[in-house]
């Protein structure tokens, strides 16, 4: 009789040692771990087992379970940039020039990089007085800067005026000798020869301290 209400409710002796709900006391009751129900056979379990409130306590804890659940870390792996070390400051050269037709003035930079690294070619941008961070903004001036690995970069605080982009406007890298070379000129303002009267006039700028000695 008991091997048919097995068989009717679809469990079998091993389905009963794997259920982890399903226990005997030491006075030989059977126990629903799960509900706190107590049985007096195995086959009134397997009933209790396939009912309402067992499948209700079963579904209940799966949901306590899930919710107890951390969500695995992510565990994210830095990868290290080599960074190139620096080895000083390049050695630079600037001329301050007019140009005899239209007196525009004219500035001049060479860069000395006779160590930058193989494949690089030297870099340059003109950074606006409130793109910098290290002195308070004046438009009156604005930064030139300079850099090739695995030199500084080095800076330098030109007059603010608009510069010229047509043909005075020109950069070039002679690979042989190691020398970047920037040249620009500032376009004239309207209305005014003062530039034209007083060459010497022309604004001064700041150039980045030298570099030590033997570059």
């Amino acid at each position: 009789m008991l091997a048919k209400s097995n068989r009717e409710v679809g469990f079998s002796q091993t389905d009963l040692e794997k259920d982890k709900w399903f226990s005997k006391n030491a006075l030989g009751h059977i126990e629903c771990r799960l509900c706190l129900t107590t049985h007096k056979t195995e086959g009134n379990y397997m009933a209790h087992a396939q009912g309402r409130r067992h499948q209700t306590n079963l579904l209940r804890k799966e949901e306590e379970k899930a919710k107890n659940v951390q969500p695995a870390s992510v565990v994210t792996k830095k990868v290290a940039v080599a960074k190139t070390p620096k080895i000083g400051r390049p050695g630079y050269q600037v001329q301050r020039k007019r140009d005899p037709t239209s007196g525009q003035r004219i500035l001049n930079f060479q860069v000395y990089y006779a160590d930058i690294r193989e494949g690089v070619t030297p870099r340059h941008r003109i950074m606006s007085a409130f793109e910098q961070k290290k002195e308070p903004p004046d438009n009156r001036y604005q930064y030139l800067l300079f850099a090739a690995e695995p030199y500084e970069t080095i800076a330098f605080k030109i007059p603010g005026d608009e510069i010229e982009q047509g043909d005075s406007f020109f950069a070039t890298w002679d690979k042989e000798k190691q020398v970047f070379t920037l040249e620009f000129a500032y376009r004239l303002k309207k209305n005014t020869q003062q530039s034209n009267q007083h060459p010497s006039s022309a604004p001064s700028f700041e150039a980045p301290p030298p570099p030590p000695p033997g570059m």
